[in-house]
């Protein structure tokens, strides 16, 4: 199993000069290569592709003695990284997506993440020096004592810059638990307002209640953009407000991490169960149509749509159980909030009802009634016939004990 650990480092001004000199060869590299395939796409010439790119790259070397500066495996994933954006330009346009355009230019105030491929690196306890031939200058940095590596580990390292913070992240390979199946599952149905709601093979329940720091700190995003908006573009005060812009920004994107981080590892953890189902998220299927109130509508779509949030805990599931010996599954959630886990009903159930109410009686949170619908999908269709038996005899004793509501009828 391959994991990525993302470091800060602290250059001085000496070592940035050096970074951005490197950064800028591999930009002029990505651009060069870039307008050489949008000729070839126009022309239709054929033949240019990224093994002929890798091949011209000796030559561009003796031309311009300059990319000598940059180690050669960074230059090769600089023109892999142009290779895999037209691959996704071109899926994209044979899925239909028409508005999909071409890779663009990237600008001088671009940094380009260097990539260091199983070479031109060096790990030592609390030291990681990276290769260059541009000047004399070290780019020697500190890492934290915690974070100890096997050179035999380490597949690939990468400098990387975000918002004038500068990032080493490493990749490296450790050795997976065996899993094994103990009979105990556990289905979650993730959402907004609670962004875990678990039910396990007891039919047992649990719900953990969304943080949402964006609701704190969007207001005051809103409102420094707002005042950002009224000045000269690159003004000082412009640029004042725009630092304080990406300072909430951070905050907020940190502090949603750090709480999904430490839940996903709670999850993980205190369960017993050793395989966890989660459903296949379609975040851009939860927008929400005209039919939904405005003032509801702004809201949800602003929490579901391009926040990355629930496809990353997810991902977080995801590798942490695998690093203990668990395993996290996607299942089809289709229908899951609309179908009555009792007698399998169709209701319509908006994002914004949150109460299921049948005719059989059976009245139940949606996210419940969704996670009750995948673990009963998966256990039938994995022929977990004895725990879907047990697990169904639970719950309907569950709901005769709490349910003391009379059927209603014409809901």
């Amino acid at each position: 199993m391959k994991l990525t650990q993302k470091i800060r480092i602290f250059p001085n001004h000496a070592q940035k000069t050096v970074l951005w000199k490197l950064s800028e060869k591999c930009r002029l590299i990505y651009n060069f290569a870039l307008a050489e395939r949008m000729d070839a796409y126009r022309t239709g010439a054929k033949g240019v592709n990224y093994r002929k790119q890798q091949n011209d790259l000796p030559l561009i070397k003796e031309q311009f003695p300059e990319y000598k500066w940059v180690y050669s495996k960074v230059l090769q994933y600089a023109l892999r990284a142009l290779a895999a954006d037209y691959e996704s330009f071109f899926a994209l346009r044979k899925n239909g997506h028409i508005e999909a355009c071409l890779p663009r230019f990237k600008g001088k105030n671009y940094f380009t993440t260097m990539v260091y491929n199983q070479s031109g690196f060096k790990i030592e306890p609390g030291m990681i020096t990276f290769s260059h031939k541009y000047n004399d200058i070290p780019l020697e940095f500190t890492i934290p004592d915690k974070f100890s590596f096997d050179d035999t580990q380490v597949k690939q390292v990468a400098i990387s810059s975000h918002r004038g913070r500068y990032f080493v992240t490493i990749t490296y390979e450790l050795e997976e638990p065996p899993f094994v199946d103990n009979g105990r599952y556990q289905a979650i149905d993730l959402g907004i307002t609670h962004i875990v709601t678990a039910v396990n093979s007891q039919s047992k329940f649990l719900m953990v209640k969304n943080q949402r720091p964006d609701k704190y700190w969007n207001p005051k995003i809103a409102k420094v953009q707002s005042r950002k908006d009224k000045c000269k573009k690159f003004s000082n005060r412009w640029k004042l407000l725009n630092q304080i812009k990406q300072k909430y920004e951070r905050k907020r994107d940190d502090q949603t991490r750090d709480f999904q981080h430490k839940l996903s590892r709670k999850l993980v953890e205190n369960t017993k169960a050793n395989t966890l189902i989660v459903g296949q998220l379609e975040v851009k299927c939860m927008a929400q149509s005209n039919k939904v109130p405005k003032a509801m509508r702004a809201g949800l779509n602003r929490a579901t749509q391009n926040t990355g949030a629930l496809g990353r805990f997810v991902h977080f599931l995801t590798y942490k159980s695998r690093r203990v010996g668990k395993r996290t599954i996607e299942s089809d959630e289709r229908n899951s909030t609309k179908e009555c886990w009792m007698y399998g009903k169709q209701h319509f159930m908006p994002i914004w009802k949150r109460v299921m109410r049948c005719d059989c009686g059976n009245v139940i949170e949606r996210d419940k009634n969704s996670a009750i619908i995948l673990m009963k999908r998966y256990l039938s269709q994995n022929a977990k016939w004895t725990g879907y038996r047990v697990f169904l005899d639970n719950l309907r004793h569950t709901a005769k004990c709490k349910t003391k509501v009379s059927p209603i009828v014409g809901s």
